[in-house]
């Protein structure tokens, strides 16, 4: 009897156990799931001519299928706007004055749900009263080219945008790296050094200009990290495994490269290169008696890999 209840509750655990993972595999179903919109709520007037859709999370949901359209879905005259979000439960977007309706659904791998609808109107207004949405690069954008194409999104009633860059907080607007008046919503700046930026934007016309944008940072970065030395084991040195390899740390390195090679010095060890985020690395695969040459190189937060260490060796004993 004792026996038999120990199978009886061996094999509970176990069906509890995979029922517990199912969710890992089977995605629960969106189909009866409401899509709460909070803004703009239904029948909003503005005079902003930004706006800031705003919903709440849904359970299990991956992404969000958001659409824009004028005036209306039943009557639609243009699709202003189609795009999946993921990971968040804003979007912010630029619209022209006139009347629109929004409507939104969550999806997941498997399902969605129905769409939820809200319309709401913007009113011609002033350009003074408007603020110009930066769209990219993102704010701590890094790069190792020596160019990035920033984007924005136009406003009605302006003829031109006046872009300005610099690297002291715009403290003292006589000298800026950048300050030019734009026509279009997007250009091409070419970093004159590297080092970090700070970019933002506003629109004017013949009688009136905007509020500025936000101010966002960006980081261009072409010099490549210095070269390790290799600290542990020495050259030609007899050791037993496992074997601590370490080299110097490099000050602007985030992460390094280690590559590995047999005997003949050109076969590499499965693995190899490997990326590390430390200065060291735990090796234990090589056979009795085996030759190994190993050597290392940094990498930078942006990418950028420096010059590879001197070629070092050791022998399993």
């Amino acid at each position: 009897m004792l026996k038999k209840n120990l199978y009886t509750i061996c094999f509970l655990t176990l069906l509890l156990a995979v029922m517990g993972g199912c969710k890992d595999f089977i995605e629960p179903s969106l189909e009866n799931r409401e899509v709460i919109l909070k803004a703009p709520a239904n029948g909003t007037e503005s005079n902003k001519y930004q706006v800031g859709f705003w919903w709440e999370p849904v359970t299990d949901a991956l992404r969000y299928r958001l659409q824009v359209v004028t005036p209306d879905f039943e009557a639609a005259v243009s699709l202003v706007k189609d795009t999946l979000i993921e990971g968040r439960n804003k979007f912010e977007m630029t619209l022209d004055p006139g009347k629109y309706q929004w409507r939104l659904r969550a999806e997941n791998g498997s399902s969605v749900s129905k769409y939820f609808s809200a319309g709401f109107i913007i009113h011609e207004s002033s350009l003074a009263e408007q603020r110009v949405t930066l769209i990219a690069p993102g704010s701590g954008f890094l790069t190792t080219g020596a160019n990035v194409s920033l984007s924005w999104n136009k406003l009605f009633g302006a003829t031109q945008y006046l872009l300005q860059i610099d690297t002291e907080n715009f403290q003292d607007e006589t000298r800026l790296v950048f300050n030019q008046a734009i026509s279009g919503d997007l250009y091409l700046f070419n970093f004159p050094k590297d080092g970090t930026y700070q970019w933002r934007m506003r629109a004017e016309n013949d009688t009136e200009t905007s509020k500025w944008s936000e101010t966002r940072i960006m980081t261009s970065d072409k010099t490549p990290p210095g070269i390790p030395s290799p600290q542990t084991p020495v050259k030609g040195a007899q050791v037993i495994q496992p074997v601590s390899i370490s080299w110097s740390a490099v000050p602007t390195a985030k992460k390094y490269k280690l590559y590995l090679y047999k005997s003949d010095g050109v076969t590499s060890y499965p693995g190899s290169p490997l990326v590390l985020n430390t200065n060291s690395y735990a090796f234990n695969i090589a056979q009795q008696g085996e030759l190994v040459y190993w050597k290392v190189l940094a990498i930078d937060e942006v990418g950028n890999e420096g010059l590879v260490s001197e070629l070092m060796n050791f022998s399993i004993q």
